[in-house]
């Protein structure tokens, strides 16, 4: 037995074990790779290390790489613990479980082990992961929030924990508290990318571009080096620069980073890849020999269903690189799927209620099918959140029904819709040059000629 760096106690055969487990763990609050190697340290001296064998489990599941997860359930399978205790186990259940499938099982679990235990900063951060797959913004909050009162500043990760709630805080729609406490964790720890990635969201999802590209800019040593959270953090600020109306910029980031030549292909990375060029598509700019570029990395990766918010973005390379066939074969075979119960897999309920009607509509988009796209998007807009991301990823649905608005001719739905955007960011230009597009279409060519003034003032840095 021996006591981990927050004071709980954990089943260990010796100290160097531990050592290496507690440094693993910093290292995933950090999103290094370097947590690999403390990982395979810790079980390189002690195999049968409880949470060792439960941190590889996870590290192998967050991925959503289906091919990662068969790997961990074959690992898991085969581990045979001795005595656990009552944390260790509840660990068990909930990496056995996020291997069967069952995100909102392994959800609950670790909700449940974190209330016993709030000092367990592997179970607050695979738990909070497992809400940012899901997009339950309430449980990103607070599972976090509930927790919190049992750190302290003076804590080695503290920090950390502060920066996974402000990215709850922000998920949960309380922007100004989640400013405040995210670059409060940055500033106590600046290497914290979560919480650099939390202060991103912040200024997304209220318009504040230009403070974003300055806020990136200021930090760029912190969060653009030695963390496998790079690309996704500069997958923010190329969400800037579009909206500053940087082409060239955006293009660049992609090209030198988001799918550069050390692109590691993994699914978040193809993810992010896929998402910043679909902005292209829906802005009349297509790239298909940018998309054809993850064409085959998505095949491997979308071939059986396991994460349905996975496979919007794979339709989305194919569409966007023209290979309709591929996208027609992953909805074929999803819609095969749901034909046979699964219970307990969660991509179930996730792939039937949203992740099938988003790629229909994907389809139905590359093709042209501007109305079929309104009548599949439409109805589930309230729930989009069902097959996880964040509100800044999931944009690319609700913008992909706006524009199909208003190329079927929906005027009065695109009306709605761009009203709805405006007034939650009046300082977004995007959301200015739709609402110039719906004037021309409606006639009125003075509010087009003010509306695309408008966004092209707010485009100017201050």
């Amino acid at each position: 037995m021996g006591i981990d760096q927050h004071g709980l106690q954990t089943t260990a055969a010796s100290r160097a074990a531990l050592d290496h487990y507690d440094r693993a763990v910093d290292e995933l609050l950090h999103f290094r790779a370097e947590v690999v190697a403390e990982s395979d340290a810790a079980l390189a001296e002690d195999p049968a290390l409880p949470m060792g064998v439960v941190l590889r489990g996870y590290l192998g599941l967050l991925t959503t790489d289906v091919e990662d997860a068969v790997a961990t359930r074959s690992y898991l399978a085969g581990y045979r613990p001795g005595p656990l205790l009552p944390r260790e186990q509840a660990h068990l259940e909930a990496v056995t479980k996020l291997a069967a499938g069952d995100f909102h099982g392994a959800g609950r679990t670790l909700a449940a082990l974190s209330v016993e235990y709030p000092r367990d900063a592997l179970a607050l951060a695979v738990g909070h992961q497992i809400d940012f797959f899901t997009g339950d913004a309430t449980s990103l909050r607070d599972r976090i929030g509930a927790a919190l009162s049992s750190w302290h500043p003076a804590d080695r990760h503290y920090p950390n924990v502060l920066g996974m709630y402000a990215f709850g805080l922000e998920e949960a729609g309380h922007y100004d508290r989640s400013e405040d406490v995210g670059l409060e964790a940055v500033e106590r720890d600046h290497r914290d990318v979560w919480g650099i990635h939390a202060v991103a969201h912040t200024y997304e999802m209220q318009g504040r571009f230009h403070d974003g590209l300055r806020y990136f800019d200021d930090r760029l040593d912190d969060w653009s080096t030695d963390t496998f959270f790079n690309v996704h953090n500069w997958w923010h600020y190329a969400l800037y620069a579009i909206e500053a109306g940087d082409r060239e910029r955006v293009l660049s980031i992609y090209d030198t980073v988001v799918n550069g030549p050390d692109a590691s292909g993994v699914a978040l990375q193809l993810l992010d890849a896929a998402a910043l060029l679909w902005r292209f598509e829906l802005a009349g700019d297509p790239q298909p020999e940018r998309f054809l570029g993850l064409v085959e990395g998505w095949q491997r990766r979308a071939a059986e269903p396991f994460y349905a918010f996975n496979d919007a973005h794979a339709v989305m390379a194919y569409v966007g690189a023209g290979r309709f066939d591929l996208a027609e074969t992953l909805i074929a075979d999803r819609i095969e799927w749901l034909r046979t119960d699964h219970p307990g897999v969660s991509n179930q309920a996730m792939t039937a209620r949203v992740g099938l009607p988003v790629c229909q509509a994907l389809l139905a988009f590359g093709r042209g099918e501007y109305a079929s796209v309104v009548d599949l998007l439409y109805p589930i807009r309230g729930y989009v959140n069902e097959f996880g991301g964040s509100h800044a990823q999931r944009d690319a649905v609700y913008k992909t029904l706006v524009e199909a608005a208003l190329r079927a001719g929906r005027l009065p739905l695109a009306r709605a819709l761009i009203s709805e955007r405006l007034n939650v960011r009046p300082c977004s230009p995007y959301n200015w040059l739709k609402q110039a597009e719906l004037a021309r279409a409606l006639g009125d060519e003075a509010a087009a000629v003010a509306a695309s003034d408008r966004a092209a003032a707010l485009a100017r840095p201050a």
